[in-house]
């Protein structure tokens, strides 16, 4: 059984889905499309804008779920048995397997997008990536830290984000070194994505996403939040709304989609971030 994955942010490059776009009239078309709802030309900043142009979350997550979705309806690929997304990744899944239209879920990625930007630059935090220790010792050491620090994305074993207010994760980090640690390194983040901190933007969504037609996808999507594999709509909306502040489950989803029968992952999207995470997770 066939799984597509689909990255997140940080996996933009420049001249990310020029192929794409000439090459298939119809991600020509699905581009210029999208040029029109966002309302300025983000094509021109995928092809030929530098790295700093691409990090402004506002164009980030929508160029990312662009260049996947594109790449999922464009290019002949069959339909999968199991689909997941890591973060942003999860909203490209859900458009490419039929849940959610390309141009609703465009939308739904830049309000996304928004919300988060705006709410970076009111409540500050940050992110650091934690190697070399159990998932247990990492949330263990994020409640003695203080302060509002939690594991934000489970990306392997061995590999936990973590995500909170600024003192707390440089507290965590220390603490983290203190019990053994390979590295404790701080990201290079605008905000505390995928933790409480970011409760002012779930809240600025929980309106787009209440009135975004969601329908059965044709496979099983793979959810952040749970780890799981949902078809009911509503149940794929409420996870939508807490993915923003809870933790990216992608250890236990790839475990999962394993479990169900998954032999083959295919990365859809820019980048082979995930191909990596995978290939540490299970050796086969």
């Amino acid at each position: 059984m066939t799984a597509y994955v689909f990255p997140g942010q940080g996996s933009q490059f420049s001249g990310m889905g020029k192929d794409l776009y000439e090459s298939s009239p119809q991600a020509k078309e699905m581009m210029e499309r999208a040029n029109e709802i966002l309302g300025f030309r983000i094509t021109d900043i995928m092809f030929e804008g530098g790295d700093e142009d691409l990090k402004a979350t506002k164009v980030t997550q929508p160029a990312i779920f662009l260049h996947s979705v594109c790449q999922a309806l464009c290019t002949g690929l069959p339909a999968p048995d199991m689909a997941g997304g890591h973060s942003l990744g999860e909203f490209s899944a859900l458009a490419a397997v039929g849940a959610i239209d390309f141009e609703d879920a465009l939308r739904l990625v830049s309000a996304r997008a928004e919300a988060m930007q705006k709410c970076c630059e009111k409540v500050p935090g940050t992110m650091a990536a934690i190697i070399g220790l159990p998932d247990s010792a990492v949330e263990e050491i994020c409640t003695k830290a203080g302060g509002i620090v939690i594991p934000a994305n489970y990306n392997s074993d061995g590999q936990v984000v973590i995500s909170g207010e600024k003192e707390a994760v440089e507290k965590a980090c220390s603490l983290m070194k203190e019990a053994g640690a390979r590295r404790a390194l701080p990201l290079n983040v605008s905000g505390a994505f995928h933790s409480p901190l970011m409760e002012p933007a779930r809240a600025e969504l929980a309106e787009a996403i209440e009135r975004t037609d969601v329908r059965k996808p044709v496979c099983p999507v793979y959810q952040n939040v749970t780890a799981l594999p949902e078809t009911d709509p509503e149940r794929i909306k409420q996870n939508l709304l807490l993915q923003l502040t809870s933790p990216v489950k992608w250890t236990q989803s790839v475990r999962n989609m394993m479990h169900d029968g998954a032999t083959e992952f295919k990365e859809i999207g820019p980048g082979t971030t995930l191909q990596g995470l995978i290939k540490r997770i299970s050796a086969e």
